[in-house]
């Protein structure tokens, strides 16, 4: 059985593009003696010569061809695969792909990803959503490197990162009688069409800190995939919303619609990043945290500008 080793395939291309056994000597660091030795044990393997003997400079036979064919095809492979291998040593290199469990997270995920592709182009970037909310066990298992979560559960091995606050709002018509409000009591959602995203009812923010703690159900749900659906149908008069605070930020221009907080001092909610903890401190992971934790915020609403999304319909 025929048994090539990588030097070999190196010592076939260093004497080709040398033009001969002490040049190449030279080029891999051996002695002449010690690269005639290499040549001569591949040689007794295949049974037949390399090169041409005696000729200047020394020209490969049609085995050698052969050979030097494949040292083209696998070696750059190799040195290809070892520098990725010392990039991710270095932290410049490696794997992020993502799953979240906030359907309405990719408002702000995205712009962040472009931000950190830009930083890091070695790094595999790659976003599961058929993950769901099995993200966690899919975390553990090293399919997935970062769930985007807004309930950080204590397992072993994962560790949250705190992102950034945010607020649920309750979003209505302008025409709504609670559009006057200063905000939004639970009793007043009773009689309402409440608009969901396709999401667990355990996993929503109006439910989990909102309707739930004082025993409220809405009048009925309807679940709606896109946010652009969900606004167009509040503004219709077709029901309520109520949708992160970073959502609302294009919509202080829309005289059609307004928000308001959940309850006299709003709702306030913590999103984190799940990750290994042996991943916390690689230098991309902690790049794309950092960006995480600040892009989100410069996207929010402004505090002031020509339209707010205030109850009562007041203008600045």
């Amino acid at each position: 059985m025929l048994h090539l080793e990588l030097r070999h395939l190196k010592a076939i291309r260093a004497i080709h593009e040398a033009g001969g056994l002490s040049r190449a000597a030279e080029v891999l660091g051996l002695t002449q003696s010690a690269l005639s030795h290499q040549i001569k044990a591949i040689e007794a393997q295949i049974g037949m010569p390399l090169f041409v003997r005696r000729t200047r400079p020394l020209r490969l036979s049609p085995v050698g061809e052969r050979l030097l064919h494949l040292a083209n095809r696998v070696l750059p492979e190799i040195e290809a695969f070892a520098g990725e291998i010392e990039r991710m040593h270095l932290g410049s290199s490696g794997r992020l792909h993502i799953a979240i469990e906030c359907h309405a997270c990719f408002d702000w995920l995205l712009p962040v990803l472009d931000l950190f592709r830009r930083a890091w182009p070695a790094v595999d970037i790659d976003m599961r959503p058929d993950l769901g909310f099995d993200a966690l066990d899919a975390l553990a298992r090293e399919e997935i490197d970062l769930v985007i979560s807004a309930d950080p559960e204590p397992i072993e091995g994962i560790t949250f990162s705190p992102l950034f606050d945010y607020e649920p709002r309750l979003v209505v018509a302008r025409e709504h009688p609670l559009a006057e409000r200063r905000f939004a009591r639970p009793r007043d959602l009773a009689g309402e069409t409440l608009i969901t995203y396709p999401v667990a009812r355990k996993r929503l923010d109006v439910f989990k800190s909102f309707l739930d703690p004082a025993g409220i159900e809405p009048a009925a749900v309807r679940q709606v995939e896109m946010t652009a659906i969900i606004l167009l149908l509040v503004a219709s008069g077709r029901g309520v919303s109520v949708l992160p605070d970073w959502v609302l930020r294009e919509l202080r221009w829309r005289p059609d619609l307004v928000s308001l907080p959940l309850g006299p001092e709003g709702v306030t909610r913590r999103m984190h990043a799940a990750t290994r903890s042996v991943d916390v401190g690689k230098p991309y992971m902690a790049h794309f945290l950092r960006l995480a934790r600040t892009e989100p915020l410069r996207r929010r609403p402004a505090e002031g500008g020509e339209m707010t999304l205030e109850g009562g319909g007041r203008k600045r």
